[in-house]
C-alpha cells in the first residue's frame, strides 16, 4: 500500500485507537478504558468505543520528520493515537520524558489550542515513544454504499498499575470507564452501552486473555491485515463475517442484529 497523504481517498480515511490496559483489581482479569462517543458525532455517536480518531496532517508531516526506522504511514497512525488519547483522555501514552500529572493536564490544554503534537513536544521537551504501542488489529468495513468509511488500525498500550488520573474531553466524548472485556461485553447484553461490531468483535478477543502481556504476545503472533467483514447470504438469514485466521473467536453476526456506526 502506498504511502497515505491524509487525504480521503477511495482507501478510506486513515484513523487509529487503542486499547489501553491497566492491571485488575485483586487479581482479576485486566481492565481497558473505554469512552461512550457523543450522540452529536457522526461515526459511532451514542456508541462505546476505544480513545482514538483520525489521523490528521499533522500527524503524516510529524512522521515524515522522524528517524524512528518505522514506515511513516505506520508512523502517522500511532502518532494519532499519542495525540488523540492524550486529548481525549489526558493520559500521555506513547511518551518518553519528564511526565507527570501536572505537565499531562497542561499539555492537553496546550495540545486542545494547537490540534498537533509537534508544538507540545517541543514545550515540555519530550519525545515519542512509539515502542509503547503494539499493533493488534486493522478493519476496513469498506462499502461503496457508504460515503465515510474508516480504515482504522488498532493498537495495545499498557499503564500496569493503572494509578492514573483520566479526564473526558466532553467534546467529541460523555465518559471514560474502566472495565474487563467481559464487563464491556455484559453491559452491552444488558443495554448499558452499545457497542458497533468492530468493538464487539474486539471486545470478544480481548476477553480471551488473563494479562497484557498475553494479549501483546498474540498480538506479536498474528500478522496485522485489513479485515472487511463480508455479507453471507449462504444461509437461511444474512451474516456478516469476518475471516477465520484474525484472533478472534466470534466471527459472524446476523445482520439484524449488527448496529453500525
Amino acid at each position: 500500500m502506498g504511502e497515505n497523504t491524509g487525504n480521503d481517498g477511495p482507501e478510506g480515511i486513515p484513523a487509529a485507537t487503542v486499547v489501553i490496559f491497566r492491571n485488575g483489581p485483586d487479581g482479576q482479569p485486566p481492565e481497558i478504558l473505554m469512552t461512550v462517543r457523543s450522540r452529536t458525532m457522526t461515526f459511532a455517536g451514542g456508541m462505546a468505543v476505544f480513545p482514538g480518531g483520525r489521523v490528521d496532517q499533522a500527524d503524516f508531516d510529524l512522521a515524515r520528520a522522524l528517524s524512528s526506522g518505522i514506515d511513516p504511514e505506520e508512523a502517522a497512525h500511532q502518532i494519532a493515537v499519542v495525540r488523540e488519547t492524550l486529548e481525549e483522555t489526558g493520559l500521555a501514552v506513547g511518551l518518553g520524558g519528564d511526565i507527570d500529572a501536572e505537565k499531562a493536564q497542561a499539555a492537553r490544554s496546550l495540545l486542545m489550542q494547537t490540534e498537533a503534537l509537534a508544538p507540545v513536544l517541543d514545550e515540555f521537551n519530550w519525545s515519542l515513544d512509539l515502542s509503547q504501542l503494539t499493533p493488534f488489529a486493522r478493519w476496513y468495513p469498506k462499502n461503496e454504499r457508504i460515503p465515510r468509511v474508516y480504515d482504522t488500525r488498532f493498537y495495545l498500550a499498557n499503564l500496569g498499575t493503572g494509578a492514573v488520573d483520566i479526564e473526558v474531553d466532553q467534546t467529541e466524548n460523555t465518559r471514560l470507564f474502566w472495565v474487563s472485556a467481559t464487563g464491556a461485553l455484559d453491559m452491552a447484553e444488558t443495554g448499558e452501552i452499545k457497542l458497533i461490531f468492530p468493538t464487539r468483535r474486539n471486545l470478544e478477543r480481548l476477553a480471551l486473555f488473563n494479562t497484557f502481556e498475553e494479549a501483546k504476545a498474540q498480538a506479536e503472533a498474528i500478522p496485522v491485515k485489513p479485515i472487511i467483514p463480508q455479507i453471507d447470504t449462504s444461509g437461511d438469514k444474512p451474516m456478516l463475517r469476518i475471516m477465520e485466521d484474525a484472533g478472534y473467536p466470534i466471527t459472524a453476526e446476523l445482520m439484524d442484529s449488527v448496529m453500525r456506526g
